[in-house]
């Protein structure tokens, strides 16, 4: 996990202010992914002076608890106090930055997509709601099943898969009702209603293969349209996104099911198994087969 670890923050580290990064970890990279990823808010602030300039994570989902200390975050182009007790909620895409206070303490979850889908699946109203970033007042149940995550991750326990997955659930959870007591989903600013269609469409339609020009003609707008509004959103081009998808499911199936690798290129639509290890090779930097070896590792 040592590579994970040091790839959540540092990929893209160079200072800019032309664009809004896009930092990585888990399956947006080479890495592999561990079930999800914890740490404390002062191992990582300390080797970057405490400060994240503004970036974003296009497919992961971030939640922060500041126990001491503080600072300042950046949500979506608002300034925002971070106080002792804050909760912070990151959805995959939204644009964060952070100033902490030197000293600051807390943790960091963050999960990847195929968790929070897993986890999401039958939710409800509970993934709508989690899709705002914004910071909230974390009650005890919310910060002992932080620290309960901190001490699942760092150690390895009989179980720790099962038990970091119930974890996470039960802090999703949390949060979704944390937010929902609050305004707090009608302040940022709402995601755009075609973003919105087009990823209904896409879990439609990924295992044909649709291209960007049908995702368009099916929402009624150009595919210059519908890219400048996923781009404005995400961060990604539609492109990207439609081929992130195929590439969360073959993740997924290969993580979590025992079908062979011929079989999952089938179901994905593929005709070739070997074309479909190229582009997931080239995709994730790593063939298939290693992948499903390393997670089963």
């Amino acid at each position: 996990m040592t590579g994970c670890v040091q790839y959540l923050y540092d990929s893209n580290m160079a200072r800019s202010r032309e664009r809004i990064l896009s930092f990585s970890l888990f399956g947006e990279s080479a890495h592999l992914p561990d079930v999800m990823h914890c740490e404390t808010i002062a191992e990582r602030s300390v080797l970057h002076d405490w400060e994240f300039e503004p970036h974003r994570h296009a497919r992961l989902h971030q939640v922060l608890l500041i126990e001491s200390g503080g600072g300042t975050a950046q949500l979506e182009g608002r300034v925002l106090p971070l106080r002792p007790m804050s909760l912070v909620n990151v959805p995959p895409g939204h644009v964060h930055g952070f100033s902490f206070a030197p000293g600051t303490q807390g943790y960091v979850a963050t999960l990847a997509d195929e968790l929070r889908d897993e986890v999401l699946a039958q939710a409800g109203d509970a993934r709508r709601t989690l899709a705002h970033s914004c910071i909230l007042v974390a009650d005890e149940p919310i910060v002992a099943a932080m620290r309960q995550i901190g001490l699942e991750f760092s150690g390895r326990d009989p179980a720790r898969a099962l038990v970091l997955r119930g974890l996470c659930a039960m802090l999703l959870g949390l949060t979704a009702r944390a937010v929902a007591r609050t305004d707090a989903v009608e302040e940022p600013l709402a995601e755009p209603e075609l973003l919105r269609r087009f990823e209904s469409a896409l879990e439609l339609h990924y295992l044909e293969h649709w291209k960007v020009a049908d995702y368009a003609r099916a929402l009624a707008v150009t595919p210059t349209h519908l890219t400048r509004v996923a781009r404005a959103a995400t961060g990604e081009p539609v492109s990207r996104l439609i081929d992130a998808r195929v590439m969360r499911e073959a993740r997924r199936n290969l993580a979590y099911t025992s079908m062979s690798i011929a079989t999952i290129a089938y179901t994905l639509g593929f005709s070739d198994p070997a074309y479909f290890s190229r582009v997931f090779t080239r995709s994730l930097g790593v063939s298939p087969r290693a992948f499903r070896e390393r997670m089963a590792g």
